[in-house]
């Protein structure tokens, strides 16, 4: 039996909602992660998280593997215990990481990809470290995440094809490794759609992971959000998406905006994570359904009205004034970055459940329409956040 099993109770269109039982928690579908790096979502205890209606957050292989390790969080209760968090986990390979940061730390001399995994060095003191595919499904075991993902080749936005098609074919290879690796009873394990921008690649690729053996639990498109026109990532989740195998859950990684987010459920998506709410919540950006709000600008110093009147997040809730939203801000105080951090997860979390309920409806594109037209009415806020 799958250690993800998923039910769909509704579809309007390719949209879908329904539920995805795992071994900690059952998830409501759609549904937004939180990511919580270093096992901590940034600013907030896990306490804060779950009130926002977070169901399942996701945590860093890379960054917890170099520091705290990963048998020191097996020993203190796994990631769910280490963090105290009372629903489900998800991990990342730690692949992305160790591509990434490590060369933009170190440089890109001391990454090497080869056929066996990643050798680079840590960004943390500069040790030498080495991550396989096997070396990734033990390392997220130890965590004890009900959710690991595969270790996969994910190539920048701009590649050139041939470059893309290789790291199609290395992500399978791969794949076949993590699938044979044995992990934590009970936890589930995604593969990694990769194919750039490219349908045919994408298509070609889910098709061929969905039919290995032992069976993946779940199918993610990864390598989107890394420097592709947002147009061509749209069109690609319309052509690909809804074509991923439907009895296992679909997680787009990393992205990304309200409207990357409500696109991407239209194309048959199911799960997503980014680090945009809380990252811009750090920026003194607050997101609404009237659009954004930049608490630095000067219109806001005499403003006694909350950040959204429609909202039951805590900083709304308790009546906080942009005025006095403001003044913190400026004066470098954390109780903003706090309050923002949960206004802007309560927001995604009420557009998942809102389009939970349209699904189930039969509403979905009106939804999706009316939410977004209703985020980019407001003048001076208004526009796409930064990625």
């Amino acid at each position: 039996m799958s250690a993800a099993r998923l039910t769909v109770t509704h579809t309007d269109g390719h949209a879908r909602t329904g539920k995805l039982e795992l071994a900690h928690a059952t998830v409501e579908l759609p549904t937004f992660m939180p990511v919580g790096t270093q096992g901590s979502v940034k600013a907030l205890s896990a306490a804060e998280v779950a009130s926002t209606g977070a169901q399942i957050v996701l945590g860093n292989t890379y960054h917890l593997w170099l520091r705290p390790g990963e048998e020191r969080v097996r020993a203190l209760g796994g990631l769910r215990g280490f963090m105290k968090w009372p629903h489900a986990t998800l991990t990342d390979s730690g692949g992305f990481q160790a591509f990434s940061l490590a060369q933009e730390r170190l440089g890109p001399s001391l990454v090497k990809l080869s056929e066996e995994g990643v050798a680079f060095r840590s960004h943390l003191d500069g040790e030498k470290k080495f991550l396989s595919p096997e070396v990734a499904v033990r390392v997220q075991a130890a965590l004890g995440s009900d959710i690991q993902m595969q270790l996969d080749v994910c190539p920048p936005g701009d590649a050139a094809r041939p470059a893309i098609e290789a790291a199609v074919k290395q992500t399978t290879r791969w794949a076949r490794r993590a699938l044979a690796t044995p992990r934590a009873e009970g936890q589930a394990l995604f593969g990694i759609v990769q194919g750039g921008t490219h349908a045919d690649l994408r298509v070609a690729h889910a098709d061929e992971l969905a039919a290995l053996e032992p069976r993946f639990d779940g199918l993610a498109l990864g390598g989107f959000s890394v420097g592709e026109p947002i147009p061509a990532m749209y069109e690609t989740l319309d052509l690909v998406a809804h074509k991923l195998d439907p009895s296992r859950a679909r997680y787009l990684m990393g992205v990304g905006t309200p409207e990357d987010l409500l696109t991407a459920i239209g194309c048959g998506v199911d799960m997503f994570d980014c680090v945009l709410p809380t990252r811009n919540a750090r920026n003194g950006q607050a997101i609404t359904r009237n659009g954004r709000v930049v608490i630095k600008q000067a219109r806001y110093k005499d403003d006694p009205s909350p950040i959204d009147p429609e909202c039951g997040c805590e900083c709304c809730a308790s009546g906080y004034a942009r005025a006095y939203l403001r003044h913190l801000y400026l004066a470098g105080e954390i109780l903003v970055l706090r309050l923002f951090s949960l206004h802007n997860l309560w927001f995604y979390a009420e557009l998942m459940r809102g389009a939970r309920n349209a699904i189930s409806q039969g509403t979905f594109n009106t939804y999706k329409r009316d939410t977004l037209a209703r985020m980019a009415s407001t003048k001076g806020d208004a526009g796409r956040e930064p990625r």
